[in-house]
């Protein structure tokens, strides 16, 4: 009996599985966006930033950054080769860990690495678990 409550009861979360995929997507891309426009509004103080932190290539990381970043808002957002996206932004949260949040601790209070590391967690998820069902990706792949 237990068994069969627990399942049906799994069954019926099961169902919200693309509706959680949708919104984590969606407060992703916005989260995204706010460091995606900085960026773009003033790439050369962006390029002296990395320059100052040690980050190789500074200008080309920059406007990789930015690019990986733009991108990421609008195929996050429309759920369009989530996967693959993911990977750039996993890139991105990485080396914003340890250039920038690491030092900091963990609190976000602080600008530690607390936010990029949920940033980078949400898209190990959507790395390992695609769009979900209310995206582009569902439609063109047919999953």
């Amino acid at each position: 009996m237990t068994t069969k409550i627990y399942n049906e009861v799994c069954g019926l979360f099961n169902n919200l599985q693309s509706l959680a995929l949708l919104g984590a997507r969606l407060v992703l891309a916005y989260g995204f966006y706010t460091p995606a426009m900085m960026k773009w509004d003033n790439m050369e103080n962006v390029t002296a930033w990395f320059t100052s932190l040690g980050i190789p290539l500074p200008a080309f990381s920059a406007y990789l950054a930015a690019t990986a970043e733009l991108l990421g808002i609008v195929m996050l957002a429309i759920g369009f080769l989530t996967r693959l996206i993911s990977i750039p932004l996993i890139i991105v949260m990485i080396v914003a860990i340890f250039t920038v949040h690491i030092g900091n601790g963990f609190s976000a209070g602080d600008n530690g690495l607390e936010i990029p590391l949920y940033y980078m967690l949400f898209l190990f998820i959507f790395l390992s678990h695609g769009a979900g069902k209310f995206s582009i990706d569902s439609i063109v792949f047919k999953k």
